[in-house]
């Protein structure tokens, strides 16, 4: 009976191996949602600076749109927000708020694709529903959601597009939801992006060898 139990065992944890590759397969770069560990946070003294809101697509953004700041261990960055995201947007500002991307880390890394942030090891965000609209674009300097593949399976984590990767697969930019876009410090993010990398531990290289981290997300306005 024992060797039977044995047996089993050692049969779900391989199926749980393969889950894990075929969601990170680098021939595909799905940002798909994997868990890594969290690293501890430095200190940081910078001060946001001011800088002009985008305005423009009418529709997407506004002088009002909400702006975060994101304060990380290689310098800091901008992000601003869509207006009509309202779903993706307000969770994402619950969860800045909260204080749960603090101490997190950039835990997947791909030059030329994307840096990918946002999981916390200790708390477990809710799954919310897919937004992704008729305007969904991947371009450079935009901020999406990060999924497990399956439909509304975004939940925390999120990816910042180093490449304009509208274009990278057909499906692409319907898989995932842009709600936002870097309007300033799009040179950190992509200092971010050129890191030394390593295997993740699934078959893809792309876990920073240095670790980068994010010190505080704040909404600025």
């Amino acid at each position: 009976m024992l060797a039977v139990v044995g047996v089993i065992a050692v049969i779900v944890v391989l199926a749980v191996a393969i889950v894990f590759l075929s969601q990170n397969n680098p021939a595909s770069n799905n940002p798909s949602t994997t868990p890594t560990p969290t690293a501890t946070p430095t200190t940081s003294s910078s001060i946001a600076p001011e800088v002009t809101p985008l305005t423009s697509p009418a529709g997407e953004y506004s002088a009002n749109s909400k702006q975060v700041l994101f304060e990380t261990s290689m310098g800091n960055f901008i992000i601003q927000l869509r207006d009509d995201k309202p779903i993706t947007t307000s969770n994402f500002i619950n969860l800045v708020t909260q204080g749960f991307y603090d101490g997190t880390i950039f835990h997947r890394v791909i030059e030329g694709f994307m840096i990918q942030g946002g999981y916390n090891q200790s708390t477990l965000a809710s799954n919310i529903a897919d937004e992704i609209g008729t305007d969904n674009h991947n371009y450079l300097g935009t901020i999406a959601m990060a999924n497990t593949g399956a439909a509304n399976s975004a939940s925390s984590q999120f990816f910042i597009n180093t490449a304009n990767n509208n274009n990278r697969y057909s499906s692409f930019d319907t898989s995932y939801a842009v709600f936002g876009t870097v309007i300033d410090g799009m040179d950190v993010v992509m200092a971010i992006s050129e890191v030394d990398v390593q295997n993740n531990g699934y078959g893809e290289v792309s876990q920073p060898i240095q670790t980068v981290t994010l010190i505080s997300a704040t909404v600025l306005n």
